[in-house]
């Protein structure tokens, strides 16, 4: 369930982000020492870890494949949380607030 908490922050994290009203962001992962920082340049999006920078990817491509993974993520496993579970109406509204910023790239 971690995992889910975990993508939710995500996605609201970069969704900040993808829309122009914050020029960084971080996200670590809940319940573990996973960190990623964004910021956005003239180039894209940059991403670094705490190894050092990983990529400059556009904000398109940085949202296209953090949508497709979280879709994928949610639809082999959402289905195993209790249908009370908090967190599985979360994850639900995160992607769809996540979709909607992400579209107009």
């Amino acid at each position: 369930m971690m995992i889910h908490i975990s993508v939710v922050l995500l996605l609201d994290t970069l969704r900040v982000l993808l829309q122009g009203r914050s020029t960084t962001a971080s996200f670590v992962g809940v319940g573990s020492s996973f960190r990623l920082a964004f910021r956005a340049t003239k180039a894209g999006i940059s991403v670094t870890s705490t190894s050092g920078k990983l990529a400059v990817v556009s904000r398109a491509a940085l949202a296209a494949a953090v949508l497709r993974a979280a879709e994928e993520l949610t639809d082999a496993t959402l289905e195993a949380l209790p249908a009370d579970d908090g967190v599985r109406g979360d994850v639900t509204a995160a992607l769809n607030e996540f979709r909607s910023a992400a579209r107009p790239l």
